[in-house]
C-alpha cells in the first residue's frame, strides 16, 4: 500500500473515531435520563465496556494462545493510558469535578481490585477460580450501579429520548472500535515503512491505538459539558480491562506470567493510587494534577523503550 492511501485511511479513521464518539455521548446521555440514571452511571458500564472491546480482543486472543504477559502487558499499557495520557490530557481542558460517591466508591473499587491483582498475582499464576472472583466482583459491580440508581446529577442532554437512540449508541461504539483498528493498522504500516521496529510499534502505537475509543469518548464527553461521562467511561473501562477481560481470560486459560508482568501489575496499582489521590484534593482532577499524570505517564513509558 501507498503512504497516500495509507494517510487517507488514517484521515478517515480519525472522522470516524470523533463521529463516533459524538454519537455515543449525545444518545448516551439520552439514554441515561430516559432510565433515570445518571451520566456517570451509563459511563461506568454500557459506555466503558463498549469502548473497551479492543482491549477485550487482543488479551482475550493473547491469553488463549497461552500469552499471558501479552495479555497482562496489554491490559497494564491500556490502563495506565487511560488514567495517565487520557484524564490528564482531558483535564488539560479544564478540571474535572470529582463527587464524593465517585471517590468511595469507584476509586476504592479502582485501588481494591489493584492490591487485590498484585496479590493474587504474587505466586507468577492467575487461577482459574481467581478469574472468576474477578467476573464475579465487576457483575456485582455492575448491578450494584444500577440498582443504587443515584440521583441525576449531569446537565441536561440535547433533545428528548427517541427509540433510535439506542442502536445509536451500539451504532457510534462500532465505529470507533472499527476506526480505531484502522488506525493502528495504517500507522504501523507507515511506521515499518519507516524502519521503525515491531517493539517500538507494539509499545506506541498499538497501545496508543487500542485506547481511542476511550480518547474519543471521554474527550468529547468533556467538550459537550458531560463531565460524569467523560471520566466515567475511563474508570469502568479500566475496571472492566482488569475485572472483566483478566477474569474471563484466566477462566479459559491460567494465566502463568513473569516477574516483569507482576511488577507492571503493581506500578499500575501504584499509578491507581495516586489517581484517586488527586480525585480526593478539592473535589476535582485539576490542570495541574493532569500535568503530572502526563509527565508520570511519559515518564513511565520511557523507561520501557
Amino acid at each position: 500500500m501507498t503512504v497516500a492511501y495509507q494517510l487517507i485511511i488514517i484521515a478517515l479513521s480519525i472522522v470516524g473515531l470523533w463521529k463516533g464518539a459524538e454519537w455515543v455521548v449525545e444518545s448516551a446521555a439520552r439514554v441515561a435520563r430516559k432510565l433515570g440514571l445518571s451520566e456517570l452511571v451509563i459511563g461506568l458500564t454500557v459506555v466503558a465496556i463498549g469502548t473497551s472491546a479492543p482491549e477485550f480482543a487482543v488479551s482475550v486472543t493473547a491469553a488463549v494462545k497461552g500469552q499471558a504477559d501479552i495479555c497482562i502487558g496489554n491490559i497494564v499499557g491500556s490502563n495506565i493510558f487511560n488514567l495517565g495520557f487520557i484524564l490528564g490530557g482531558v483535564a488539560l481542558f479544564g478540571g474535572i469535578g470529582i463527587t464524593r460517591r465517585m471517590l468511595w466508591r469507584d476509586g476504592g473499587m479502582l485501588i481494591g481490585t489493584g492490591v487485590l491483582l498484585v496479590i493474587m498475582l504474587y505466586d507468577g499464576t492467575l487461577q482459574w477460580w481467581e478469574g472468576t472472583i474477578l467476573s464475579a466482583m465487576l457483575i456485582s459491580y455492575i448491578l450494584y450501579l444500577f440498582i443504587q440508581n443515584e440521583a441525576l446529577e449531569d446537565a441536561p442532554p440535547d433533545g428528548s429520548f427517541r427509540w433510535w437512540d439506542i442502536p445509536r449508541v451500539i451504532l457510534g461504539i462500532a465505529v470507533i472500535v472499527t476506526a480505531g483498528h484502522f488506525l493502528v493498522e495504517s500507522a504501523s504500516a507507515l511506521a515499518r515503512l519507516a524502519g521503525v521496529s515491531e517493539w517500538l510499534i507494539g509499545v506506541t502505537i498499538v497501545a496508543i491505538g487500542t485506547s481511542m475509543p476511550e480518547f474519543a469518548t471521554s474527550f468529547i464527553a468533556l467538550l459537550r459539558g458531560r463531565h460524569g461521562l467523560s471520566i466515567g467511561n475511563l474508570i469502568g473501562s479500566d475496571l472492566f480491562n482488569l475485572l472483566g477481560v483478566l477474569g474471563l481470560a484466566a477462566i479459559l486459560h491460567p494465566l502463568h506470567v513473569t516477574a516483569e508482568a507482576w511488577e507492571s501489575v503493581a506500578v499500575l496499582a501504584v499509578f491507581m493510587v495516586i489517581v484517586v489521590g488527586m480525585m480526593r484534593t478539592g473535589g476535582k482532577i485539576s490542570r495541574r494534577e493532569g500535568v503530572l499524570l502526563l509527565v508520570l505517564t511519559a515518564f513511565r513509558w520511557w523507561l520501557n523503550l
